[in-house]
């Protein structure tokens, strides 16, 4: 790996921890050269199944998409970082899972759902109100009772 600093290729592990719930390793890594500290990250790369949109078209899975939909969701809303990495690993986990070649919208959709249900009601009927297209006052009340209901019950 190149140093940042001075582009030479010898370097050295002075520290290694697994972070994002172990789906990664973190190295502190010194140059030999110009002794520069600087840090790495080492993941596994699977293949993700390519996605089927509504329009039967497909297109690969991108993370960065899946995390701002999550994240356009919880806005304003008092939910830590590592929470919503948890959320964006559970259902990339849930992809790879599947064991399917190409996954509908319409999974990753629920499976968002399901996974900000758990963490914020009002992101959740935020997310629903967007993904399922609400079009009155009604459906989100509809949902609102819903999730009262489900509250309820548990």
């Amino acid at each position: 790996m190149k140093c940042p600093f001075c582009q030479n290729l010898e370097n050295k592990v002075i520290d290694s921890r697994l972070v994002n719930e172990g789906h990664q390793i973190r190295r502190r890594r010194e140059c030999l050269a110009c002794q520069g500290r600087f840090t790495s990250y080492e993941t596994i790369e699977l293949s993700l199944p390519r996605i089927i949109k509504q329009d039967k078209s497909f297109v690969q899975f991108k993370e960065e998409k899946l995390r701002a939909g999550i994240l356009r969701s919880l806005e304003k809303r008092p939910v830590k970082t590592e929470i919503i990495d948890s959320m964006v690993n559970r259902i990339i986990y849930n992809l790879q899972a599947s064991g399917e070649r190409e996954v509908p919208t319409k999974n990753i959709g629920e499976w968002v759902m399901q996974e900000l249900k758990k963490v914020d009601e009002v992101a959740y009927v935020r997310f629903a109100s967007v993904y399922r297209r609400f079009e009155d006052i009604e459906q989100f009340r509809n949902e609102i009772e819903n999730l009262k209901n489900q509250f309820v019950e548990s």
